[in-house]
């Protein structure tokens, strides 16, 4: 199944032909852009157009693993559990072999992961962890990041080798905020899949509205959209008005020094709170979706209300 990608924005239309493109070759694919524009998409978008289709689909969030537990991720390693006799237990790549594997954050990988994932491009085969016997792969790799990976490479935090192994085809996803036809053609096609989803009649947007979501500054890009959409629908009676969207706050902050005089340390945990907690009210507080839709893990986040001291009350 073809992704849900919506783009109207000749520059998004473009990129989403680059990719199909792409997706007949078996170049390397390095998805650039914020968090939140859609990279994940395009990956699925590459794989389900390539010949590579009918083969698995995995995507590995790179910055949501603790660095330890990668490698297994990634390469496999010993079969867990008491019945396990010794067995094998295959990583992403190996899982995914035939297919194609989504690395997304991929700027957050360690030195020692880098050096092990550059040798699994080069050479096709991967080491599980404990084990000395190689097994081939033929998975293809779609590397995304948010991160100017040269800028990495300059300071020397990104293998140069490993920068131009993965940079073959680079494309580029601007942020929402740069793109405001998009806004409301996804803004229509969110409301319509949240109306359905919440089993309801079909809602419209008023003007002001509209006004409201191609105004914004949209600093989660279609993360944020798609949420503010979902939390509309259950505010709002016949329509969905400037109100229903809750975007004054944000808008009031964008605009003052929300943070004036405090520290940088309790400014990032203010700003931190604050937009966890956002995250979870409009996911209902369902901590498993919320982690989902930040892209981390839900042990994680678990960590993160307890430090942060979040309830719904």
């Amino acid at each position: 199944m073809r992704p849900d990608i919506v783009a109207v924005d000749r520059t998004m239309q473009t990129k989403v032909a680059v990719a199909t493109r792409a997706a007949a070759t078996d170049l390397s694919v390095l998805l650039l852009g914020e968090h939140g524009v859609g990279k994940a998409l395009f990956a699925r978008l590459i794989h389900t157009a390539s010949a590579r289709r009918a083969g698995p689909f995995e995507e590995v969030n790179c910055a949501a693993v603790p660095p330890d537990l990668l490698e297994a991720e990634l390469f496999g390693g010993p079969q867990d559990g008491p019945r396990a006799a010794g067995g094998h237990r295959p990583g992403r790549l190996e899982r995914a072999d035939g297919g194609t594997v989504l690395l997304d954050a991929v700027g957050d990988l360690t030195p020692p992961m880098q050096a092990k994932l550059l040798g699994a491009l080069q050479h096709g085969r991967i080491y599980p962890v404990g084990s000395r016997t190689e097994r081939t792969v033929r998975t293809r790799i779609v590397a995304a990041t948010a991160f100017d990976l040269e800028s990495q490479v300059e300071r020397g935090a990104f293998r140069r080798d490993l920068f131009y192994r993965l940079n073959v085809l680079p494309i580029y996803l601007p942020p929402l905020r740069e793109r405001p036809d998009d806004v409301t053609a996804m803004a229509h096609h969110f409301l319509a899949r949240s109306c359905a989803n919440a089993g309801r009649a079909p809602l419209r947007f008023t003007a002001s509205a509209l006004a409201a979501l191609r105004e914004h500054r949209w600093p989660g890009n279609v993360r944020e959209l798609a949420n503010t959409i979902e939390r509309a629908v259950i505010a709002a009676n016949s329509s969905i008005e400037a109100h229903h969207l809750n975007l004054g706050a944000v808008l009031q902050d964008q605009a003052s020094d929300a943070y004036h005089g405090e520290s940088l340390k309790e400014a990032v945990r203010a700003y931190k709170r604050r937009f966890i907690r956002g995250a979870l009210e409009s996911h209902g507080w369902n901590q498993t979706s919320t982690s989902r839709s930040l892209g981390i893990q839900r042990t994680y986040l678990s960590r993160l209300v307890k430090e942060l001291e979040i309830s719904n009350r």
